[in-house]
């Protein structure tokens, strides 16, 4: 998810995004601890779109960069 992407959203729909990224992350952690992982950079993509979704939603709850709450 590209940062424009996530700020063109709404509260609602970034928490849920937020959630299933969460839960996409933790099974694939689950698969690679119990097998090989197919897709190892996964998790970084992941990662880094988890902290995306928090620095939107940070910025909109403190005011920053002219964004109101959603």
């Amino acid at each position: 998810m590209k940062i424009e992407e996530a700020r063109s959203k709404t509260d609602s729909e970034l928490q849920f995004d937020l959630e299933t990224l969460k839960k996409e992350l933790f099974d694939l952690r689950f698969r690679a601890a119990a097998e090989t992982a197919a897709n190892p950079a996964r998790a970084r993509v992941l990662r880094r779109g988890i902290a995306r979704i928090n620095t939107v939603l940070h910025e909109r709850l403190i005011g920053t960069r002219g964004q109101e709450q959603r």
